[in-house]
């Protein structure tokens, strides 16, 4: 089943290399693909054993595309895209604001006759489909030009995580910055692989189990083309809204809570937003979110978004987010949200993750783990248990990636068929154990309740032969100048806002 995958991906990405040629970006080429896939996938329904009516107007679908040649072919298809645009349900997801970017109509005769119209996709399994277009965003995660690794969280990482988190037939799971839906993909197969499931907890698991926000319409896009194509959510034929939806998460307090919520919110830089002041008019906050179910307001997005995680759950729902550094110690608003955490939730666990696993170059990040919990008048955490697995950790991308069984100590030591009965692997006798707790009230004395708290020697530090290679040196020395760059920016405009 993987090589009918692998061997999809690299006859879908032969013809990216070809229309690269003609200008066209990765993200523009599965786009394009995107678009194609859905309209063909469309037709097959509507044919035998499917035999379902069709969804896509007639003179705007498959056939009528199909038959086409050069302009007239063009023009076809951006008549279709305009026309699809302003359908409703997963139709108007996939569509929204879509235009041709295939400026050859030669090329596009190719791309839809000898590619799309060759193969007969709804034949294919679930998952080989599903792992085919995870393979195409993968490798566009992989162009730095584009930006586009902020959306990928590694596969790897993911299924260590609900590993871990094990949700259960009748879950909600949320993703409030779902990217390409990495994370409720990898929960909804969890619970579909656990155990035989009822007619209602099969239902509930399609359509209701999983919901994901998004904050930018294209990438929207390939995440419900990603869950479409995973047979997860509505089919084309149901007039429903899918489970994922294009939306600034940290604007509103939620109108609904879950059971789990897994995200990787993006890192970089900080936001604002439009408000009406005091006087009536409009105006913009200094880059910060005006919410009374947060703690602070603070103009850091991953501060903001680890209140907003712990609004979305439910009573002893469940978390894991990942965060870079900062979160751990930044003073000010940071300060007051780690001891508000500490104190309402419980914050039980802390994975450290290695330089060279994310598609940002450099990027320092941590999975932070907790429960939220009801009202009380004594603080929920009782101990933070820590995985350290960056020190002496060195992958890259390319040469040395990060596999699932890297984890497999962690998800031992977080021993998830019961937390609560963890052993440490660190002692005094054993200074090089990774797994260790720290109690409440020593992580409230330090300083700014800082909680980047590492214990093991880096070799790198007294043996030269130990280093990194340059390429995760160099990786790391840029992502700290892009970090204090940020930081001189949003510095710089909250000086202008005060003028």
């Amino acid at each position: 089943m993987a090589n009918n995958s692998s061997q999809t991906v690299q006859k879908l990405w032969n013809y990216c290399n070809l229309l690269r040629d003609a200008g066209l970006s990765y993200l523009d080429y599965i786009e394009q693909l995107t678009y194609l896939l859905f309209l063909k996938m469309a037709d097959e329904r509507t044919r035998l054993p499917s035999n379902k009516p069709p969804r896509i107007p007639k003179g705007y679908d498959w056939p009528a595309l199909v038959r086409e040649d050069g302009e007239k072919l063009a023009t076809q298809y951006r008549r279709t895209l305009e026309k699809l645009s302003g359908e409703k349900g997963l139709l108007g997801i996939i569509f929204k604001k879509a235009d041709n970017k295939i400026q050859n109509p030669a090329l596009l005769r190719r791309l839809i006759a000898d590619l799309i119209d060759r193969e007969d996709w709804s034949s294919m399994g679930a998952d080989v489909k599903g792992d085919a277009y995870e393979g195409l965003l993968e490798k566009n995660a992989q162009d730095v030009k584009t930006g586009a690794g902020q959306y990928f969280t590694p596969r790897p990482l993911i299924q260590a995580i609900v590993d871990v988190i094990q949700p259960k037939p009748g879950e909600t799971i949320c993703d409030p910055a779902c990217g390409t839906c990495g994370f409720l993909i990898a929960a909804h197969d969890y619970i579909a692989s656990s155990k035989k499931l009822n007619r209602d907890q099969t239902k509930h698991l399609k359509l209701n189990a999983i919901r994901g926000v998004e904050l930018v319409d294209q990438v929207t896009r390939l995440g419900a083309m990603n869950l479409f194509l995973h047979g997860i959510g509505p089919t084309i034929e149901d007039n429903i809204e899918p489970p994922i939806r294009t939306d600034d998460s940290l604007e509103h307090a939620p109108k609904e809570d879950f059971h789990i919520v897994l995200t990787n919110p993006p890192f970089g830089k900080k936001s604002s937003i439009m408000i009406v002041n005091g006087e009536g008019k409009i105006d913009r906050e200094a880059l910060t979110y005006e919410r009374q179910d947060f703690w602070a307001t603070t103009s850091n997005k991953q501060l903001n978004f680890v209140q907003h995680v712990r609004s979305l759950l439910e009573i002893n729902g469940k978390a894991a987010i990942v965060i870079p550094d900062n979160v751990l110690f930044e003073g000010g608003a940071g300060e007051t949200i780690r001891r508000k955490l500490l104190e309402q939730c419980e914050v039980h666990t802390l994975l450290r993750l290695p330089t060279g696993i994310f598609y940002r170059p450099g990027v320092k990040a941590n999975v932070l783990f907790f429960d939220r919990k009801p009202g009380s008048d004594k603080p929920w955490t009782k101990k933070l248990w820590i995985y350290d697995f960056r020190t002496n950790m060195h992958f890259t991308l390319k040469t040395d990636p990060l596999e699932r069984s890297d984890l497999d100590d962690f998800v031992k030591c977080y021993n998830p068929e019961n937390r609560h009965q963890r052993r440490a692997t660190w002692s005094e006798k054993k200074p090089d154990g990774r797994w260790r707790a720290f109690d409440y009230e020593e992580l409230v004395q330090r300083d700014k309740c800082n909680l980047d708290i590492f214990w093991l020697k880096d070799d790198s530090l007294s043996e030269s032969e130990n280093l990194p290679e340059p390429a995760v040196i160099a990786a790391e020395i840029a992502e700290d100048l892009r970090t204090a760059l940020e930081q001189m920016e949003e510095i710089a405009e909250d000086l202008g806002n005060t003028r």
